[in-house]
């Protein structure tokens, strides 16, 4: 017999009851899933810091042209979970079923043509980001692999999606610790030649990613299929629905958009930072991957508030789902004021972790104590964006994003680091700056609570 809508424990408990308890049964396993996607972002960056400056350097840049990789995996994730949320809500698990398949079809279309361009011109995208003819050259086998492969990262985060929209944190959990626990093994196996693996130095890296990221999309593939979840395509139509697709790319423009607005402002980021040599693009990398350590986790309580909003809408609950955002934003900034007290005056030790270079250590501290300034902000812009989202009102995040880091992050950038002189340390405050605006005018615009009549 088929399970009735909406029977599941956590289901019934995300929109009635105790609301500290449902943000737990969500939050827990989304901040188990960041953080372990954070251990990945760190371990990377150690394992290829064996390697070399240039190799550094290299995974720097290659991850500017990643972030328009993870722009669009999170623009058609932020539409799916507002989608599947709100079905899930309204007690519609089949339609959600729909909506998870079509949106892998659509990532599949996208990553096509990405595919394609990554192997093809890689060493030319690398000489537009400001690098060196022989960085170019050394870096090129790298940024093919990781975009040649981008399908991967599509599909993880679009089912992770699924499942965090169904309320089914824990399998977006699973899927990510098997992607990164994966990647952890192969990455010094593939680099170094550990065992009977070849020595591949920093091609193994992007070769380890892409295989750690398949088997977290083939543990995916057999949960939907397989598993006891909210969402289960057994008997769901696989083939694609142009009308179901073109609905759910219409409300995942604005969190593409979103995403195409940050990503973009941190690849001219990079590309401001290179002007000051590849010692600062190293510094940069490391203290980015140190600060990803932290910010991940706090996107899981993020990504906690946007099912619960969504959810709860569709319940036609919006006072509860106002609460529930207000409790989790005051969690993400208390652990980020944590962070902060912490990494201030630990910060030239952390650099010193993945390297010992003068240069490096003393850019990498000093991007890794500025930003931590901003990081109660940064809690608050976190939540309420994806609060936004969860509501499928993706349009105020999009512009908000416009205004704060096209139109101050950027140009505050320049203004700092070349016209004022202060080098790298002005990009490092303007980030800081940027982001601590952001998080002022969002929380502005939630109290005004036009989100809750958005229909998704």
């Amino acid at each position: 017999m088929a399970e009735e809508p909406n029977s599941g424990p956590t289901e019934s408990i995300l929109t009635h009851g105790n609301l500290n308890r449902a943000i737990r049964i969500l939050a827990v396993p989304m901040v188990l899933e960041m953080s372990m996607e954070s251990v990945f972002a760190v371990a990377d960056v150690f394992f290829v810091s064996r390697i070399g400056t240039d190799a550094v350097a290299v995974v720097g840049l290659t991850e500017a042209f990643l972030y328009l990789v993870y722009a669009v995996s999170f623009g058609l994730a932020i539409g799916t979970t507002a989608l599947v949320a709100r079905r899930i809500g309204e007690q519609k698990p089949d339609v959600a079923a729909r909506a998870a398949v079509q949106a892998n079809w659509l990532g599949l279309l996208v990553s096509i043509p990405i595919a394609v361009i990554g192997v093809l011109t890689a060493e030319k995208l690398l000489l537009v980001m400001g690098a060196s003819t022989e960085l170019a050259s050394y870096g090129r086998v790298y940024l093919g692999i990781a975009l040649g492969g981008n399908l991967v990262v599509m599909l993880l985060f679009i089912n992770n999606a699924v499942f965090r929209g169904a309320g089914d944190a824990k399998m977006a959990m699973w899927s990510l610790w098997i992607a990164n626990g994966m990647n952890l093994i192969l990455d010094p196996c593939l680099i170094f030649g550990l065992g009977p693996f070849p020595e591949l130095g920093l091609k193994g890296a992007a070769i380890a990613t892409v295989i750690g990221r398949g088997t977290g999309v083939a543990y995916q593939v057999f949960r939907l299929f397989r598993g006891r979840g909210r969402i289960r395509l057994a008997g769901t139509t696989l083939r694609p629905r142009l009308d179901v697709m073109k609905r759910l790319g219409r409300l995942s423009m604005g969190g593409l958009a979103q995403q195409l607005v940050e990503t973009t402002s941190w690849l001219i980021l990079v590309r401001i930072v290179a002007t000051f040599g590849a010692t600062a693009v190293a510094g940069y990398t490391i203290a980015m991957r140190v600060l990803a350590f932290v910010f991940l986790p706090a996107w899981g309580l993020a990504n906690a508030a946007a099912t619960l909003t969504g959810q709860n809408l569709g319940a036609g609950k919006p006072e509860r789902a106002e609460r529930a955002v207000w409790i989790t934003a005051g969690y993400a900034a208390g652990f980020l004021f944590a962070v902060m007290l912490t990494f201030i005056p630990l910060a030239e030790a952390l650099i010193r972790l993945f390297t010992s270079e003068p240069e490096v250590v003393k850019i990498g501290e000093q991007c890794l104590r500025i930003i931590s300034y901003g990081y109660v902000f940064f809690g608050f812009g976190m939540v309420m964006t994806e609060a936004f989202n969860g509501a499928g009102d993706t349009m105020t995040p999009a512009w908000l994003h416009v205004v704060t880091l096209w139109l101050i992050k950027l140009p505050l950038a320049l203004i700092l680091a070349n016209t004022l002189g202060f080098g790298p340390t002005g990009v490092f405050s303007a980030v800081t700056i940027s982001y601590g605006i952001l998080a002022v005018l969002a929380v502005f615009i939630f109290r005004r609570g036009k989100w809750k009549d958005r229909v998704v």
